[in-house]
């Protein structure tokens, strides 16, 4: 704490996930002259003429390959990307140019229309329809994999704004199939794994065991100050039955939140039908909490499951599925990006306060 009684933090934190990713929390940063990323406008509208996902223009999008419910209208409607990153309509062989190589860029890349209305937001949105659109998300997901054995791995994800990389105001996500697993979904498997074998338990049950019992107070050794203190519950924003959301340590935004289930799941295709009603629930809370804090903020989130063949028999036990929010409130700097080191302006014990703090419905 500083004379002003702001909480002044200047250090590196380290990933307890992935070591290897480092987030400087800087929080007197956040007092320089900087632009932001702006709120993005919320367009409210619930039907759009010229909108291809708003009812009455399907014709409007690619072919449809799911409808929930599939007669009758529908509240989520699952169609090809017009302009997909990858595809299934041809396979070219591995090429090697000495040291370049390249890998077909198989797979598939879809739309899934979250909502018949175009402007309505995650937390505005029933638990009823959101249970609803994970469990459409768990069955894209199953099908895929049982498509084609050469796709690795299916990313479910959503952007919301233009610096989040949005191209439509209608609120839906995308569900990406690829043949090779994501490096940073990798590194996850293996840095659980390696914690595994010292430890013979799951990191990402730790973390959620830590969150919810953990205390401590650290001292300074020559004045006997505190430095830091811990309080149970501390980076916890919402709890569940079944579902909790943590504020990372390690936030490499500023109001970044994860989403896990509270007993050990490695694989989102094996999540209990009933547990997606307290998914739902614990969804829609944190957007809302984020909403109040922030505004219309522009955010990602993305979910991580165990990939289909990870290359280990430990990964069932040493892996823990999760969904990553991670809302965009300032542009990445230089130093960033040459060094690959996040700065974060918001230390998230704070975050957290104010998210938990939030009022909403």
């Amino acid at each position: 704490m500083d004379g002003a009684n702001h909480y002044v933090v200047r250090e590196i934190r380290i990933n307890p996930i992935v070591p290897s990713e480092s987030v400087l929390v800087a929080t007197a940063r956040s007092m320089r002259p900087k632009k932001a990323e702006e709120a993005a406008p919320r367009d409210t509208r619930k039907h759009v003429e010229t909108c291809p996902f708003c009812v009455g223009n399907e014709s409007m999008t690619p072919p449809q390959i799911a409808a929930y419910p599939d007669t009758g209208q529908w509240n989520i409607r699952i169609v090809e990307n017009l302009y997909p990153v990858l595809g299934d309509d041809r396979s070219n062989p591995n090429l090697s140019f000495g040291l370049q190589q390249t890998i077909d860029g198989y797979g598939r890349h879809e739309v899934i229309i979250d909502h018949p209305q175009h402007g309505v937001a995650i937390h505005d949105m029933s638990e009823e329809h959101l249970a609803l659109l994970f469990r459409a998300y768990r069955a894209r997901m199953e099908q895929l994999y049982r498509s084609n054995s050469r796709l690795r791995y299916v990313l479910v994800f959503k952007n919301f704004g233009p610096a989040a990389g949005a191209s439509i105001a209608h609120t839906h996500s995308q569900i990406i199939a690829t043949p090779v697993i994501p490096d940073n979904v990798q590194a996850e498997v293996v840095n659980s794994r390696n914690f595994f074998h010292k430890n013979h338990r799951c990191i990402f049950c730790s973390l959620i065991d830590e969150a919810l019992t953990f205390e401590a107070t650290i001292y300074d050794r020559e004045s006997g100050e505190i430095r830091r203190k811990i309080n149970v519950g501390q980076y916890v924003v919402e709890r569940g039955n079944k579902f909790i959301a943590i504020k990372p340590f390690a936030s490499r935004y500023e109001w970044e939140v994860h989403i896990l289930p509270l007993q050990h799941r490695s694989d989102y295709l094996r999540t209990p039908e009933e547990d997606f009603a307290d998914l739902a629930r614990v969804m829609r809370r944190t957007m809302a909490r984020l909403d109040a804090v922030l505004g219309g903020a522009q955010y990602n989130f993305f979910l991580h499951s165990l990939p289909h063949d990870p290359g280990c028999d430990e990964c069932e036990a040493s892996y823990h599925w999760h969904i990553e929010i991670t809302p965009r409130t300032s542009i990445p700097t230089g130093f960033e990006l040459g060094s690959g080191l996040f700065v974060n302006t918001v230390a998230p014990e704070v975050a957290a306060e104010k998210l938990r703090a939030a009022e909403i419905g």
